[in-house]
């Protein structure tokens, strides 16, 4: 079997979701053609060096509909004989394009991929796409269907975190990624958006709150407990399911949940000999990839079962990884895998994450990918796993060995 290596990553800042955001005015294609040509052009990568570019985003309409892929890359200029493919395992798609570009390679299908995603959140709303999961009832009766933050309150209630738990996690992300930016650890990876005129639109993170604290925090209301409550109510969905629990514990709100932002990820993935050929030195190995399905309603518990997989499949154990990135879509997500693994808090989420810096859906696996690989350099370390829960019950993992 051929190696995988990543021989660079780089993302776009991350931009409020919102009409007043930032990116706003940039289009998920004109992103995802920034992406795709600064990774080509910073190396060096003429002609069709690539076998296919694999491209993640979860709301496939409108602007983000038909072949996302093979318009950016005609749009990036790059060479019209690479195709693209456009995929979706919602919050783990730009990480499943990068998993499936690696094992195409391991298995003997090309050399080279560019692969990672893009997800403009201001521009074409989530759920817009109208999944079935949520919208035909005979699925979502069938599957005790609830909105995520039903299910991450369901989460906090069957595990036991209460509300000072999840806020200080937040609190801690914000922390971190306040220092990491400060200290100029995403420089490598973050490309700035500039418009045509060459002017710089964003060049941050623009979701940070790096004032946050528990005192702010405990004045916001939790989020998800009217549409839980009502009647009736996606509470009593949830119980119909897991009825050994009484009630269901509302602790989330938009302080302790991931921020909806704009952003795109590009990651590049080769074979050694790709490498050679092209005077490129590989940055870490893909070691091992996986994916599970999990339980619909409690939906986001996914990146306990795969980790178990993956590792298993890795011949690996928790003590193995020397840093974790575990995607922050709640707080109580986090707080399981630390709970279910009784693994350092120090080694998990380092620089922050989705809480503090939002959570653009279809980039945000490409965009750990980065920030793990630029973490495991800095500090000298030489393992690392990326982990997303993943809605309507999934979940996907990674393994980076350095090189």
């Amino acid at each position: 079997m051929t190696d995988a290596y990543i021989y660079d990553a780089l993302r776009s800042p991350r931009g409020r979701g919102r009409a007043d955001g930032a990116l706003h005015e940039v289009t998920s294609l004109r992103l995802s053609a920034l992406m795709l040509e600064t990774l080509a052009r910073r190396n060096g990568l003429d002609g069709a060096a690539v076998e296919d570019v694999i491209w993640g985003n979860v709301t496939q309409v409108g602007e983000q509909g038909g072949c996302l892929a093979r318009s950016a890359v005609l749009a990036a200029g790059l060479d019209e004989a690479i195709p693209g493919l456009s995929i979706n395992r919602f919050c783990a798609s730009g990480l499943e394009a990068v998993n499936l570009a690696a094992n195409q390679i391991r298995g003997g299908a090309g050399t080279a991929y560019i692969a990672g995603g893009v997800e403009m959140m201001s521009r074409v709303a989530m759920g817009s796409d109208g999944a079935a999961i949520a919208a035909d009832p005979s699925l979502a009766m069938a599957s005790h269907f609830v909105p995520q933050g039903i299910s991450a309150d369901l989460i906090a209630t069957r595990y036991g975190f209460s509300r000072d738990e999840a806020d200080a996690l937040a609190v801690e992300s914000q922390r971190r990624a306040a220092q990491a930016w400060a200290e100029g650890r995403f420089a490598r990876s973050v490309v700035p958006v500039t418009d045509i005129n060459g002017l710089t639109l964003l060049d941050h993170d623009e979701a940070l709150r790096p004032g946050t604290d528990m005192a702010a925090l405990s004045q916001l209301k939790p989020a998800f407990r009217e549409m839980g409550e009502a009647m009736p109510g996606f509470d009593a969905v949830a119980l119909m399911k897991y009825p050994d629990l009484e009630r269901i514990h509302h602790i989330h709100h938009a302080g302790n949940s991931s921020g909806i932002v704009d952003g795109a990820a590009a990651v590049l993935v080769g074979s050694r000999a790709f490498g050679e050929a092209h005077g490129l030195r590989p940055r870490a190995r893909i070691r091992a990839t996986a994916k599970i399905g999990t339980d619909p309603t409690l939906m986001l518990t996914g990146p306990v079962p795969v980790t178990e997989k993956i590792l298993r499949e890795a011949g690996m154990t928790v003590r193995d990884i020397d840093l974790f990135e575990v995607n922050e879509a709640f707080s109580a997500v986090v707080l399981r895998f630390l709970q279910a693994f009784a693994v350092d808090p120090a080694r998990v989420n380092v620089n922050g994450g989705a809480i503090a810096m939002g959570h653009p859906l279809g980039a945000t696996g490409a965009m750990l990918i980065g920030t793990l690989l630029d973490e495991l350099e800095r500090t000298g370390q030489q393992t690392g796993l990326v982990t997303l829960c993943v809605a309507s019950g999934m979940g996907a993992a990674t393994i980076l060995e350095r090189v």
